[in-house]
């Protein structure tokens, strides 16, 4: 049984000693529709239902509260409560209005966070978005029909939206101590085409150089540079004119050996 530091403890009984326990493996978000504070929905959750969740915020500073150790069952994800290989899902049902819609207020972002790193740290959930329904990692109530017994929209596309733009980077972020999340795999290079975009780079410099060169000492303008007849005038006159085309050539197979890289 494990109770998170920064919650208040509002222990649940006799759900508390008497379920299951779990190895947790995900994080999954939820809205609970109704505007609670964390002790109501301890009420609630005491006095009106079979059904429960690891830990509820509100929409005050510091309103957040944990109601089972996150190693024992929680009732709120359907088929991730526990799974047949003893792993299960921590939940967090946080306030919202009555038809959850509204985002996360900035205090409610922030406990989501700072709970989704002790998470992270503490129970090793890896840092990422649960690919499958059983995957390990973080998600919200609708991500996956196993999560729900009949259907849900929860916890609504506003905060949805806010999960994977700011809640969940934000894990990563605080948790490996980046400011910024890891870029996608798409958008990055491999060692030997940051070598090759750098000496492009290089290049190109080269080339403004010897442009100017070429105005300032032949009066050759850089859309001249293959005219022979040009050429031979200004070498003729003294003037210095490197070999142009043979550059440009040179970075024209350079940017296409990187096109085929990519």
């Amino acid at each position: 049984m494990a109770w998170y530091p920064g919650a208040k403890k509002m222990e649940l009984q006799p759900e508390s000693d008497q379920q299951q326990a779990i190895r947790p493996t995900q994080l999954i978000v939820h809205s609970i529709v109704a505007n609670w504070t964390a002790r109501r929905t301890y009420e609630f959750w005491r006095d009106s239902t079979n059904l429960e969740s690891h830990f509820g915020i509100g929409y005050g500073a510091g309103d957040i509260a944990q109601y089972i150790g996150t190693e024992t069952r929680a009732d709120a994800n359907a088929g991730a409560n526990r799974r047949p290989d003893g792993s299960g899902a921590i939940s967090v049902e946080t306030a919202s209005n009555s038809t959850a819609t509204d985002p996360w207020n900035a205090s409610q972002l922030e406990e989501l966070i700072e709970l989704g790193v002790w998470a992270h740290r503490h129970h090793g959930i890896p840092l990422r978005i649960c690919r499958t329904s059983g995957d390990p990692g973080f998600g919200y109530h609708s991500m996956f029909a196993a999560w729900s017994t009949s259907g849900t929209a929860c916890p609504g596309p506003a905060r949805i939206r806010q999960f994977r733009e700011v809640v969940f980077p934000g894990i990563v972020a605080r948790a490996t101590g980046k400011t910024t999340p890891p870029k996608k795999d798409e958008d990055t290079m491999t060692p030997a085409q940051e070598a090759l975009l750098k000496k492009v780079a290089a290049d190109l410099g080269s080339v403004k150089k010897d442009v100017a060169e070429l105005k300032k000492n032949a009066a050759l303008a850089p859309w001249t540079y293959k005219n022979a007849a040009l050429v031979a005038e200004a070498k003729k006159s003294g003037g210095k004119v490197p070999d142009m085309h043979g550059r440009v050539q040179h970075i024209e197979q350079m940017l296409e050996a990187l096109t085929k890289e990519n």
